[in-house]
């Protein structure tokens, strides 16, 4: 099964359209419309998903794809986008810069403004969004994780595209890198020039007024360390915080996102199960 996902992830990577798991995602019960601007140059664009029951208080999520940090696109997540959407959830997905073009921090302040328009758009009525109250969520896969997690709990980034930290109910990472310094790869050294290494990492800003967290991560991982979930779910109960840390048995790096999935049984079923109770909760 695992060589199949990753298989499949391959495929995904090097096809030009959405890919073979977004293929044989379902497109009934909401619209997808792509490529709404959040800022100036090619990378500053988002995809939507808007669940067909969609209304002033429905909850968004904002999904902050992974990727090392020097690649990721929004095309490839349609099947992330129609998981949560069929539950009655819209989700916006953000490209943001990459490394060689940038390095730290300038990929969070893109996610930053991403996020911002989202938000404004749901309240006034724009991209398709009902004007209301909708909730908003930030949620984010590997170094989408660790990007996402610094706009919930170092509020200066959000702050500066013009939202207010406490905007957030809340925030879910899936096989995130949380506390990972020391760097050993060179090629992290550079996306993370030394000066701004301590302020990389989710852990550093902890006080315990961030927004609640679902923490999940598999313990099979080789990717990232588990221990960065639970590092951060620590510091995060020691400061009176709100957070659930899953820790899934089997589940590599790849299976902590596909599992989202609805078209083929990747990864755990428990996964989306535990996201969806989470959003319904602090919805």
């Amino acid at each position: 099964m695992l060589a199949g996902v990753f298989a499949a992830l391959a495929a995904l990577a090097s096809c030009s359209g959405a890919g073979l798991l977004n293929a044989i995602t379902s497109r009934a019960g909401y619209t997808l419309t792509r490529d709404h601007a959040y800022g100036e140059g090619e990378r500053a664009r988002y995809d939507l998903y808007l669940p067909a029951e969609a209304g002033p208080s429905t909850p968004v999520v904002v999904f902050v794809h992974g990727g090392s940090w020097d690649t990721g696109s929004k095309d490839l997540y349609r099947f992330v986008g129609q998981s949560l959407a069929s539950r009655g959830y819209a989700v916006a997905i953000p490209n943001y810069r990459l490394y060689p073009h940038v390095t730290f921090p300038a990929f969070v302040d893109d996610a930053a403004r991403a996020t911002a328009a989202v938000a404004k758009a749901a309240a006034a009525g724009r991209e398709g969004f009902a004007a209301g109250r909708h909730p908003l969520f930030l949620m984010g896969h590997s170094a989408g994780a660790e990007i996402a997690g610094l706009l919930a709990t170092d509020d200066h980034y959000l702050r500066e595209a013009g939202l207010r930290a406490h905007a957030l109910a809340g925030f879910i990472g899936l096989a995130g890198p949380y506390d990972f310094l020391p760097l050993t790869d060179e090629r992290y050294k550079k996306i993370f020039p030394p000066a701004t290494r301590a302020a990389s990492q989710p852990v550093n800003f902890v006080d315990g007024g961030e927004p609640p967290m679902l923490l999940i991560a598999g313990d099979a991982d080789t990717t990232v360390d588990p221990r960065n979930s639970r590092s951060l779910a620590e510091k995060v109960t020691r400061a009176g915080g709100s957070v659930e840390l899953v820790i899934v048995p089997g589940v590599d790096h790849v299976g902590a996102i596909t599992s989202l999935a609805t078209a083929l049984p990747l990864g755990a079923r428990s996964i989306r199960d535990r996201v969806l109770a989470f959003l319904k909760e602090h919805a």
